[in-house]
């Protein structure tokens, strides 16, 4: 009796120690873990977003080529997917994480510059590294270095959360590409104990993903507060960057950007302006005569999004306003030529959408909504689609998440 309740307990023992280490094992590989920052745990998260889409009018111009709808037939339908993420999160350990990050996204170009490069010579779809950084913490008190291609401080961690809607659009800024990752390096840090201070230092080549092309790195930084339990942000961003720099073209780029955004449990309010300062940017054309000048760009963005029915329904809202140039004068020249792929210097564009959320289950998005581009030509002596056009989308947006 004695050995038989000796061996019992021993393999209760066993079951028990074997019990003990499963759960030591899933805890170091669960979602939780990761989070609680346990050495040697990983993450793998991502989303996918895209439309089917009806176009209701096209521009008779195709303008517009910051946007995926330019230069497509009136009539066109299609379904199309705009992003795919797939990330890997990983601790190293109480010090140090890296993340990575595959994309494939639209494959737009812009005023004749190149393509993203997210399509295979055959035309399909393919991935491509945004994101592969790695994480010192608390290098000093409060702040941590990043050091390979990571986030850039102009959007992603501040205006595009608070629009919440990047499966709908890239946020002002973005259209107009200012750079929302870059490879470099940056310091991400907060002057406060609470979160409520903060600021994000960077220096990268300034061509997102793509190699170094010239001798001139982009600077970017920003500092933000929050405020009224941290429902009120307010951010202030620049970036400067030369483009080129000989005795006879001094080229470069400086954006100012102000956000401002307010979020509530069930409502979201923001306004975004920003002034891009473009240094011997374009081009005054009058017959044979042609004067190299600056050019002050424009931007304007105002949005809200509130619940109709919480977890269940949404409503969102946006309106753009851009002007490519404030200086521009159409009684000295007849047409504008710009030099960098941002922006088509003659066209100011007025930018709406609109849509409902629907949530069936928690992760999974459909959205009916409408995306409309209005554009308006600054040349003196024009009329008709010339004048002004615009383009007219119809979309059931979907958007699913997983591992978030």
């Amino acid at each position: 009796m004695k050995k038989t309740t000796f061996i019992l307990l021993g393999v209760l023992c066993l079951i028990a120690i074997t019990r003990q280490e499963a759960n030591a094992q899933y805890l170091l590989s669960s979602d939780s873990a990761f989070k609680a920052g346990t050495p040697m745990t990983g993450h793998l998260w991502g989303y996918t977003f895209g439309d089917y889409i009806y176009k209701g009018h096209s521009d008779a111009l195709n303008r517009g080529g910051a946007n995926q709808y330019s230069g497509m037939a009136k009539n066109t339908n299609e379904f199309d997917f705009r992003r795919i993420y797939l990330g890997y999160d990983f601790n190293i350990n109480n010090k140090f994480s890296t993340e990575l990050l595959l994309a494939a996204e639209d494959n737009t170009a812009l005023n004749g510059a190149p393509a993203n490069g997210d399509l295979l010579a055959n035309g399909k779809f393919t991935f491509y590294i945004k994101l592969a950084d790695v994480r010192w913490k608390n290098i000093w008190k409060g702040t941590d270095l990043v050091v390979g291609q990571s986030a850039t401080p102009a959007f992603p961690a501040t205006s595009e959360k608070v629009w919440g809607y990047r499966s709908i659009e890239r946020t002002i800024a973005d259209i107009r590409r200012t750079p929302s990752y870059d490879l470099g390096v940056s310091l991400q840090g907060k002057f406060d104990n609470k979160g409520n201070y903060g600021y994000d230092l960077m220096v990268g080549n300034g061509n997102g993903d793509k190699p170094e092309t010239n001798n001139y790195k982009e600077f970017y930084g920003d500092v933000w507060a929050k405020f009224i339990d941290q429902k009120l942000l307010i951010d202030l961003y620049s970036d400067y960057q030369k483009l080129n720099w000989t005795p006879t073209w001094h080229h470069a780029s400086n954006m100012i950007k102000l956000f401002v955004g307010y979020t509530e449990k069930n409502y979201a309010v923001g306004v975004e302006g920003f002034v891009n300062r473009g240094l011997k940017d374009v081009a005054g054309l009058n017959g044979a005569n042609s004067d190299t000048l600056d050019a002050h760009a424009t931007g304007l963005s105002m949005f809200a999004h509130a619940n109709l029915v919480k977890n269940k329904l949404a409503v969102f809202g946006r309106m753009d306003l851009f002007n490519p140039d404030t200086k521009y004068d159409n009684q000295s020249y007849t047409t504008y030529k710009g030099f960098s792929s941002h922006y088509d210097p003659n066209t100011k564009e007025q930018f709406i959408t609109a849509g409902l959320d629907f949530t069936p289950v928690k992760n999974v998005h459909l959205m009916p909504n409408i995306w409309y581009n209005a554009y308006r030509n600054q040349q003196a002596n024009i009329t008709g689609t010339t004048k002004k056009d615009y383009d007219l989308v119809y979309r059931m947006t979907f958007y699913y998440v997983f591992g978030k």
